[in-house]
């Protein structure tokens, strides 16, 4: 099974979309660095992401190590995202990231990534949400004040999800 390691934005994103318990369904784990976790997570929705399945991984003291030397060389990373980037590219696991520069460094070290959208492309391809609904989970994502997802990608998510299902 493939293991996700999650950026704080996506999860955001998906409960933003009340897509948290769809994405838990998926045939893939769901982990985050241990930081990101108890600095951005366990405040908030933290014991439910816990329950629905969210695995918290601590890094290795050379992952830790590792981590550190990436927020040193891209500043605008936080160190959150540092630790997140490395479990997932030590460990040849893949990133979701709604980040410009995390995906970038990903992209650079060919480390797979994915966003929102590709999150929400798997929800439909695996049928646990009907297509209206997800489209209108994604609508809820896109009419945030600080979604940044890109207005072409999600005019042409929400154009496949409302396609009316073929009949047998």
């Amino acid at each position: 099974m493939t293991v996700l390691v999650s950026d704080t934005s996506v999860l955001v994103d998906l409960e933003r979309g009340a897509l948290l318990e769809a994405c838990f369904v998926l045939q893939h784990d769901f982990a985050v660095p241990d930081l990101l976790y108890r600095r951005e997570l366990e405040p908030f929705n933290g014991p439910q992401l816990l329950a629905m399945g969210l695995q918290v991984v601590e890094l290795t003291s050379d992952e830790v190590i590792a981590a550190q030397a990436v927020r040193a060389e891209r500043i605008r990373l936080s160190l959150p995202d540092a630790f997140a980037y490395t479990l997932a590219s030590t460990r040849d696991w893949e990133l979701l990231s709604g980040d410009g520069e995390m995906r970038a460094l990903a992209k650079a070290t060919n480390v797979q990534y994915h966003g929102v959208l590709w999150v929400c492309d798997r929800i439909h391809d695996a049928h646990i949400i009907k297509g209206e609904a997800l489209a209108t989970s994604l609508e809820a994502i896109a009419g945030h004040a600080r979604c940044r997802l890109p207005k072409a990608e999600i005019a042409a998510c929400l154009a496949r999800y409302r396609v009316a299902p073929q009949k047998d």
